[in-house]
């Protein structure tokens, strides 16, 4: 499989709480890891809120796009959680209760009520809107939640989850490791990069598009610093497939001292 036949995945995380900064997103970093330890990538991320309009423009454009894409949080059941209806409106399509997640909700609140927290009885009105959070838009699968059994909903590929990271993040790896195994470790790709002292970013730029000529799998990156206190520097790299991408290294190497950089910190 070649790196155009691999999948773009993407992260949408959807929260007021998260755009005005009452809780920090956790997300992100997790499923970067779990991505990498797949020998897969993250290829974008965006943050929105909870704004049906909102919701629904985006998953619009997101249900085009063809890309796998996990989204967390608005799959609840009080007024502020709109991705269940902003999804349905997106794809055109009616929402109705999922019969396995009213059955699984069910048994959650049987399994509260052996605790003594709650009523089993599905007629109670508190039961009847913890039902509501089986309603999906139809034609959707379950995402098993190993926390609490309520479950998410797959459609299109695209993912739905809460914004709680114990019930998001084992519903991700069971989609990645379920649904996408064929994507996992179809191209070796490797990253490195070393510092670069004495050296303006405007005059190694050259090399870095020469690279990405030489070598088209490769992506270079430059990240410049103003060392902490230390000694600026830039942070220069190369990204791709092991063998292209030690050879481009090398290249850059080489046009650092050749443009006057140096490899180690200059002596104070």
């Amino acid at each position: 499989m070649s790196s155009t036949d691999l999948r773009k995945v993407r992260l949408i995380i959807i929260g007021d709480e998260i755009l005005s900064g009452r809780r920090q997103d956790k997300h992100f970093s997790t499923l970067v890891q779990l991505l990498s330890q797949r020998g897969m990538h993250l290829g974008g991320a965006e943050f929105i809120s909870d704004e049906r309009a909102t919701i629904v423009t985006t998953l619009k454009r997101s249900f085009a796009s063809g890309d796998i894409v996990f989204s967390c949080g608005g799959i609840g059941a009080t007024p502020d959680d709109q991705t269940r209806q902003a999804a349905a409106e997106a794809l055109g399509l009616p929402l109705a209760l999922h019969p396995d997640a009213e059955r699984l909700i069910a048994e959650r609140c049987a399994d509260s009520a052996r605790k003594g927290q709650g009523s089993a009885d599905m007629l109670l009105p508190e039961n009847q809107q913890r039902l509501q959070m089986g309603v999906f838009p139809v034609g959707a699968e379950i995402v098993p939640n190993p926390y609490n059994k309520i479950p998410g909903f797959f459609i299109k590929d695209h993912t739905f989850m809460p914004g709680f990271p114990v019930m998001a993040w084992p519903m991700m790896e069971w989609t990645l490791d379920t649904r996408y195994a064929n994507q996992h470790h179809q191209v070796s790709r490797v990253e490195h990069s070393f510092l670069a002292f004495r050296l303006p970013e405007s005059r190694i730029t050259p090399a870095l598009e020469e690279l990405e000529r030489r070598w088209p799998g490769v992506k270079a990156f430059s990240l410049p610093s103003m060392g902490d206190g230390g000694h600026p520097h830039i942070d220069l790299g190369v990204k791709g497939e092991p063998v292209a991408a030690a050879e481009a290294l090398a290249y850059l190497r080489e046009e650092v001292l050749r443009v006057g950089g140096q490899l180690n910190p200059p002596e104070k």
